[in-house]
């Protein structure tokens, strides 16, 4: 899940990691009011969710308090690659001597979490990742240890720091660190990391994305987890309004199982057999009939979904309890889509009598189930 660069610099603040002085406005009005208050020159910034925004004119500049009202005005106007900005950031303009970038992210290819950084702050990193990736340092961090006080300044000297300005770069790496942890972050990037001409470190922009398998760790978080966003369609908040795991995908099968390993293997059978799945459903482990019964109704619900494949694994889930569900939606809103169910595990036989008894088939193997939802017949 993605926060808003308020919400990270929030966290970061109760961290002790330097940011600008500011504020969050809602209309145009509050902007100029927080400009009275910071003074001096600022930067109105929109609080979207997706990339780019500066190149939309979603960052813009104020030196007096109507003027900042005026590009408040016109960045709340505004759409940024399909999503409405409703909030603007009005942050006091620093005094910028140098821009650097600094990131703690999950390395899932190496097991561990690396540092990455850079003296070339302030653009696109994958920019200079390409034209001179000799200017991205990588610092890979013990998975068991985690940052320890020397790799947060080995990273600071390579960034050719010393002195107070290397304690100081050191600490807000180290807090950096501290915020991934805490927060179950995949991703915490300042771009660009400002130093400024007094000699201080502030995180003039700062994302965190923290893992939605963390989120139950995380109340404050659940609640707009569920909203659609640009990130989140409409279909995907409804599923976790319902505690699903659910994304959307492109094709036509719709898809529900129990386990994203198993839900991921099905995914992967589906394509082999040469359909596409239309989404990823995990209804988890020990699902009741209420729980299955909603996963297949939203995937139903999916106008371009054309038919559905049931893949069960049952071990805590049982197999009666999923065949309960399945027929409670045929009763009561019935079976829009073609479907086929495969069912191996707890309870099997009492599954299986259920959807014969509601002339519902149930196969064994996956490998054919698999087959036969992407074949003609079923259509």
């Amino acid at each position: 899940m993605k926060l808003f660069e308020y919400e990270s610099k929030s966290l970061a603040q109760n961290l002790g990691i330097n940011t600008p002085r500011g504020g969050l406005a809602s209309t145009p009005d509050e902007a100029r009011d927080i400009h009275k208050r910071i003074g001096g020159e600022v930067v109105v910034k929109a609080q979207v969710l997706v990339a780019g925004r500066g190149k939309a004119g979603g960052i813009k500049f104020g030196s007096k308090p109507d003027e900042t009202r005026d590009r408040a005005s016109e960045i709340l106007s505004m759409t940024i690659k399909g999503e409405r900005v409703k909030k603007v950031l009005v942050e006091q303009k620093l005094a910028i001597k140098k821009e650097l970038f600094g990131s703690i992210v999950l390395d899932r290819v190496n097991k561990c979490q690396t540092v990455l950084a850079s003296d070339q702050g302030g653009i696109d990193i994958e920019e200079v990742a390409s034209k001179n990736p000799e200017k991205i340092l990588r610092h890979r961090l013990d998975p068991v240890f985690g940052m320890r006080g020397f790799d947060a300044r080995q990273v600071a000297l390579k960034l050719g720091y010393g002195g107070q300005r290397l304690n100081a770069l050191t600490d807000l790496l180290s807090n950096l660190y501290r915020l991934s942890v805490i927060y179950d972050a995949e991703l915490v990037e300042s771009n660009p990391l400002v130093e400024t001409s007094d000699g201080k470190f502030v995180a003039a922009d700062l994302r965190v994305i923290v893992d939605d398998n963390s989120l139950f760790r995380h109340p404050e978080f659940q609640e707009r987890s569920k909203e659609a966003s640009a990130e989140v369609t409409p279909l995907e908040a409804k599923a976790r309004e319902n505690g699903l795991a659910f994304v959307e995908l492109d094709g036509d099968i719709g898809i529900m199982g129990n386990g994203a390993g198993l839900v991921m293997a099905t995914l992967d059978m589906v394509n082999h057999y040469g359909g596409k799945p239309a989404n990823f459903c995990d209804v988890g482990g020990g699902a009741d009939a209420e729980h299955v019964a909603t996963a297949l109704q939203i995937i139903q619900g999916d106008q371009k979904v054309h038919k559905i494949f049931i893949n069960i694994l049952a071990g805590i889930t049982r197999c009666d309890e999923v065949a309960k569900g399945i027929v409670e939606v045929k009763k009561v809103v019935g079976l829009k889509k073609p479907l086929v169910v495969r069912m191996q595990g707890t309870n099997f036989d009492e599954g299986k009598k259920i959807l014969d008894s509601a002339g519902i088939t149930t196969l064994e193997k996956m490998d054919e189930a698999a087959r036969l939802v992407t074949s003609p017949k079923v259509a």
